[in-house]
């Protein structure tokens, strides 16, 4: 179905050329859109119409014209005003209405098709066959980006028209959304174009938005696929990737799958596993126990690569404060950060226990 607001535009469009004025009601006799100021025909005439064997008719100096979804009638097209060629105009408008009702309708069969596809609801011979009747390529190379807001329901509708501005007119590229808090682009990817190219995409999508609009826009995206048949796996990558980027990732806007290192392991892993090797490296402890000082001392040290005269230079310390500080954790924890294989667990067990305390959040 057509909305109001697409059925109102056109047809103030038909009158802002032909000079005359319609209105467009469903079978039941309802006006839906209108350019009268005084329509003088009523309910009950449309509704009388609608239940005739007569495809247009004159009533009351009124032209009529039934407006078919291929074999039932989804609309009565009212032309008047006057003019000598308002059987022609009429029938040219309900042809120009008519033809919208098949681009809808194929629109929205195209978007039905994708969200089944993504949500791996079609059987392989299925998406062949369907895939074919819709005129979709089956062998172009794909991905799938998901665009999160973090805003209103509202603010999401302005986002996804936003997005869909970016790839208008791009015949293989699909728009869509599976669930209220996500925009999905299924981007048809050219033969030579890598991952370079998607950083660009990203650009533009996040140029479309609005960069750090709260601080709440993430963009994630899967690999590149070959086939129609991949992409759900490209999505399901995507999926993971805007999860696991919201736990290791949060300061970042965009994250890519290929990007997600071990974070993407740390993610897959049961819980009771986790709390295992928690326990077994912090025995009856845990880094939430540290202080706030200990933790900037560790979380500098990774970030300059173990070295500790950088460390010490940018926390703004002596380098023996720094030594006495990595000592003392050493002692409480057993594991020295200057050694890499203790640091290595050390910064494994701070990720673990970051999506430990994420999957919580999601429990309530």
């Amino acid at each position: 179905m057509i909305s109001n607001q697409i059925l109102q535009s056109t047809i103030d469009g038909l009158k802002g050329i032909s000079r005359i004025d319609f209105s467009v009601a469903d079978a039941e006799g309802k006006v839906l859109a209108t350019t009268f100021q005084d329509q003088e025909i009523g309910g009950s005439e449309i509704l009388n119409f609608a239940e005739s064997q007569a495809d247009s008719q004159v009533v009351r100096g009124y032209q009529f014209f039934k407006v078919y979804d291929e074999n039932r009638m989804e609309y009565v097209l009212i032309a008047g005003g006057g003019n000598e060629d308002i059987y022609m105009v009429g029938k040219m408008a309900a042809f120009q209405i008519q033809n919208l009702l098949v681009a809808y309708k194929e629109r929205f069969d195209k978007d039905n098709f994708i969200k089944n596809l993504l949500l791996d609801n079609l059987l392989l011979v299925d998406i062949y066959n369907r895939a074919k009747k819709l005129y979709i390529d089956v062998e172009a190379k794909r991905v799938v980006f998901i665009l999160e807001t973090g805003q209103g329901q509202g603010k999401d509708y302005n986002a996804l028209e936003n997005v869909k501005s970016v790839f208008q007119g791009k015949n293989g590229d699909f728009i869509t959304a599976v669930d209220e808090k996500s925009i999905i682009v299924v981007k048809e990817v050219g033969a030579a174009d890598g991952y370079e190219q998607m950083q660009r995409i990203e650009e533009s999508i996040l140029d479309a938005v609005g960069k750090n609009i709260d601080g709440n826009v993430h963009i994630a995206y899967g690999t590149i696929v070959k086939e129609l048949k991949e992409v759900s796996r490209s999505y399901k990558e995507a999926r993971m990737a805007l999860d696991v980027g919201k736990i290791f990732f949060d300061e970042k806007e965009v994250i890519a799958y290929s990007s997600l290192g071990i974070g993407r392991l740390i993610y897959q892993l049961p819980i009771p596993l986790c709390k295992m090797f928690i326990k077994e490296i912090f025995e009856n402890k845990s880094p939430d126990d540290f202080d706030e000082e200990t933790l900037t001392t560790i979380n500098k040290f990774f970030e300059n690569s173990l070295n500790v005269s950088e460390t010490s230079r940018q926390l703004y310390i002596h380098r023996n404060t720094l030594v006495y500080r990595l000592d003392k954790l050493q002692k409480s924890t057993g594991l020295d950060l200057r050694v890499f294989e203790d640091a290595i667990t050390f910064k494994i067990a701070l990720m673990v226990v970051r999506y430990m305390k994420y999957m919580e959040t999601l429990d309530y």
